[in-house]
């Protein structure tokens, strides 16, 4: 498929046809890597990292019931052993 590069603002720009927007499922706003390889660009979509609300999850959490809770575990019991050269209690 062959598509031309244009000016947009400063800048140079190439669009993408809809059809390798969909193929690739990319969406608006989303970041891609754009690979040089010699003579030759690859555009790779980059997968987007969740970003949640606290009040989102504070919904689903009450949605789901004090039965769904995860079982509490007392940390502070827990001795961890000091690795060798770090300074012990007391010096």
């Amino acid at each position: 498929m062959r598509v031309q590069i244009a000016k947009w603002g400063n800048s140079t720009a190439l669009r993408l046809p809809k059809a390798i927007v969909d193929e690739l499922g990319l969406k608006l706003g989303q970041e891609v890597e754009l690979v040089v390889e010699g003579q030759e660009a690859r555009l790779r979509p980059l997968k987007a990292i969740p970003c949640y609300r606290i009040e989102d999850l504070v919904a689903e959490m009450k949605r789901l019931g004090r039965d769904n809770e995860p079982a509490f575990e007392d940390w502070s019991a827990v001795e961890a052993p000091w690795p060798d050269g770090a300074p012990k209690e007391g010096k």
